[in-house]
């Protein structure tokens, strides 16, 4: 993975620094001697490239110098003005040497883009813990929608079939009441009858002579609640007559009977009480 910005890096800086020690050459060879325009343009990519060693050891050891980075792209910049002014003069070839004038800038540019790299670089125990920590946040995610879909479906199911019911229920009480309101009609048509209404006058009359009662339609409509219970509830056992009899229950047999079996028996004998009550009466015999 190093070698994927290394490598780029390394090759545009050779590529710059051979291209800037040519064109000094060529275009300072014609005013001085080719040695002096040598010796000018070994010094600009010397210094070029003395400045980025530097800022790789310190980058290595994870520090930063500015006054060392502003040096190396003070030489970068003097590169890249150097080949901007032989392309602005030269005669011929004035576009080619143009377009090749960015190199300079562009290595420095793809060194700090591998200091970059290096700086947020991670170990391959880190990254296949990330991509863990991802992979069990999409699972998670996955099975919260799907848990999501499936109750939706499951309520809609719900929805429907509730539905269903209702309108069935509907259906069922608008034809009694369809069936009730047909036989009100036939009873309130023979009550009006002269003929059936002496007829069912004279089903109807009471034992005392000479009272014939007129007879009356069935309620049909709300009926009022009773107003007391004809059969008065037995009274509720005492705790102490409770635990008699659970624990007469209880020893009936040999060994003694399980809970269940005694609330069965309880229950047979004809004796009510909660099973609260019954539950806590065992627990104090047992």
């Amino acid at each position: 993975m190093r070698a994927k910005t290394v490598l780029p890096a390394v090759a545009m800086t050779a590529v710059s620094m051979v291209l800037t020690l040519a064109v000094v050459v060529m275009w300072l060879g014609t005013a001085v001697p080719w040695p002096v325009a040598l010796v000018v343009g070994l010094g600009i990519d010397g210094g070029w490239l003395a400045t980025l060693a530097y800022e790789r050891r310190l980058a290595a050891q994870g520090d930063h110098n500015r006054a060392v980075t502003a040096v190396g792209w003070s030489f970068g910049v003097l590169a890249a003005s150097v080949l901007v002014a032989h392309a602005l003069t030269a005669e011929e070839s004035a576009g080619a040497w143009l377009a090749v004038a960015w190199l300079p800038i562009a290595a420095k540019a793809l060194w700090l883009v591998h200091a970059m790299w290096e700086r947020t670089a991670l170990t391959p125990v880190a990254l296949d813990a990330i991509r863990g920590i991802q992979q069990e946040a999409r699972d998670e995610a996955a099975v919260a929608r799907a848990r999501l879909r499936a109750e939706a479906a499951t309520e809609e199911t719900r929805l429907t079939a509730v539905t269903e019911a209702g309108a069935r229920v509907a259906r069922v009480q608008a034809k009694t009441a369809q069936a009730l309101s047909s036989a009100w009609s036939t009873l309130e048509t023979a009550r009006a009858g002269e003929e059936t209404r002496r007829a069912l006058t004279s089903v109807t009359a009471r034992v005392t002579p000479g009272v014939t009662p007129r007879w009356e339609l069935p309620v049909w409509g709300p009926s009022e609640p009773l107003a007391a219970r004809s059969l008065e509830s037995a009274p509720a056992l005492t705790d102490e007559a409770l635990d008699v009899i659970v624990d007469e229950i209880r020893t009936s047999e040999t060994p003694a009977l399980s809970y269940r079996e005694m609330a069965a028996r309880f229950r047979a004998a004809g004796h009510s009480a909660s099973e609260v009550r019954l539950r806590a009466a065992w627990k104090r015999v047992a």
